[in-house]
């Protein structure tokens, strides 16, 4: 291995997350220096591709803007075992457990703190909290493992024991193999964590299960798409700003992901522009937007769907539902407008929003939140401290400064009010009645325009609900009972 940690750490990055990355947010990750951190990043994929490398058989694989570690043929050990432990509770032998459990006293990627940014770190930290989710789990299964000696029954208890100390289980399970239920006949289970672990690990669980895949729009770009749960589809269009790798795990959109994922196939894109898609485009407009959520529908071979939109993602399932009314099973818009603010502000409004332009080009990409706060704060006045720190980081992880300004630009002009009447699809629209961005006034238009929709106000001041306000839970109710009327 090269003895750079930095280069050690990316290698690690790459392998777990098992998915494209952008060369900017690896720079930023690893090497945001004043010098040169593009070509830090080629030295160390350098020095790796000597490493994993084989005749005929790459497995560093980087272009002009994504880098990625095919896995293909290689043998991931933490991988391989979540793997099997998905299969079931008797999938594993016991001397497979017992491998694992030998396997697993150690730190996970021991070494590596501090090799790259507080975003790296947080992302190691969470590894580890997984990693010593499964250790926990293939410690309970040994415990109550049907072939284990009584002697090791109990060691393998006082361990999982020692790991969990909140497992109630752990103290009571028998001293050699399993009990049994009488509903049942097979092995007595309970979960090892609370609620909350529960709900956590889920979304990791789900983060880890996505598909990322890519497809082209018809003017050449590259649009990256990802793929999650089971059942029939559910389809959400992009909005300002997405990033399908990082905006899983989150505590602004992650709840209402691991909600909508529980009995759907949940389909979500990054839209040209931002997130693992193609930065460098031409074309930034509602037509374009409109192509990008085609080419991904298409791709998919989705023949019928419900289509989510948010914000301005609201217009571009509008635009995508009149030209598609055979695709478009259910409609449902959350802080929806049809109307950009290019055609309605005052000259006053429109010197502000050059102003707000500007001083995104300037300062989007430095360290000083203050320039991206000027959205959080307007996205979500009543979220916490934490919360807005979070979307400050995450913009600037999304997007560059040209694009940022340019998307502010294109929402501007977007003007669907002459298709609302042509919506065929049932339609839901959802809106906060203070929402601070996106006035209420533009959502009971589109409710009012687009025959038969039904119109929801939720008692809220952000334009991006979060999970911890009451209008979450009713605006995921209402979504929910909404798709169930149909069956669809």
């Amino acid at each position: 291995m090269p003895a750079s940690r930095k280069a050690r750490a990316l290698l690690a990055f790459l392998v777990t997350t098992d998915r494209p990355h952008r060369r900017e947010r690896l720079c930023e990750m690893f090497w945001d220096l004043p010098d040169d951190p593009k070509a830090a990043l080629r030295w160390a994929l350098s020095k790796l591709r000597k490493v994993v490398d084989r005749p005929g058989a790459p497995h560093i694989l980087a272009d002009r803007e994504r880098v990625a570690f095919c896995g293909e043929g290689v043998a991931v050990d933490l991988r391989d075992l979540r793997a099997r432990l998905r299969e079931g509770p008797s999938a594993m032998s016991l001397t497979e457990l017992e491998a694992a459990a030998a396997q697993m006293t150690g730190v996970l990627l021991d070494g590596l703190d501090g090799a790259g940014d507080e975003v790296f770190d947080s992302w190691l930290m969470a590894e580890r909290d997984d990693a010593e989710a499964d250790r926990i789990e293939v410690l309970r299964r040994l415990a109550r493992h049907p072939q284990a000696t009584r002697a090791a029954a109990a060691k393998w208890r006082r361990l999982w024991q020692r790991a969990d100390p909140e497992a109630e289980d752990a103290a009571a399970a028998p001293d050699g193999p399993s009990v049994t239920t009488p509903e049942t006949g097979g092995p007595a289970t309970s979960s090892p964590a609370g609620p909350g672990a529960f709900e956590a690990a889920d979304r990791r669980a789900h983060l880890r299960d996505q598909k990322i895949g890519f497809c082209q729009v018809r003017d050449g770009t590259k649009i990256a798409y990802a793929t999650v749960g089971d059942g029939p589809p559910l389809v959400k269009a992009a909005n300002w700003l997405t990033h399908i790798e990082h905006d899983w795990d989150t505590p602004i959109w992650g709840a209402c992901f691991a909600d909508i994922a529980r009995d759907r196939s949940f389909v979500r894109y990054d839209e040209r522009g931002c997130g693992l898609s193609d930065w460098h485009v031409e074309r930034l407009d509602l037509t374009a937007f409109v192509d990008d959520l085609e080419a991904v529908v298409d791709k998919l071979r989705l023949e019928r769907f419900p289509l989510l939109g948010i914000s301005q993602g609201a217009a571009v399932c509008i635009e995508y539902a009149v030209r598609h009314p055979d695709r478009v099973s259910r409609l449902i818009l959350i802080g929806a407008y049809a109307i950009g603010w290019r055609h309605h502000a005052s000259p006053e409004e429109i010197a502000r929003r050059e102003a707000v332009r500007q001083l995104t080009e300037l300062g989007w990409g430095t360290d000083n939140p203050a320039y991206r706060h000027i959205f959080s704060q307007t996205f979500m006045p009543d979220a916490t401290p934490d919360d807005l720190k979070w979307f400050d980081a995450f913009q600037r992880q999304t997007t560059s400064a040209a694009n940022a300004a340019r998307f502010q630009e294109a929402f501007g002009d977007i003007d669907v009010r002459d298709r609302l009447d042509q919506v065929q699809a049932p339609t839901i629209v959802l809106h906060a009645t203070q929402d601070q961005r996106i006035p209420v006034e533009q959502g009971r238009l589109i409710a009012r325009s687009i025959p038969g929709a039904r119109f929801v106000p939720l008692d809220s001041r952000n334009h991006v609900l979060v999970d911890y306000e009451p209008a979450w839970a009713v605006c995921m109710a209402q979504i929910r009972s909404f798709l169930q009327e149909t069956g669809i």
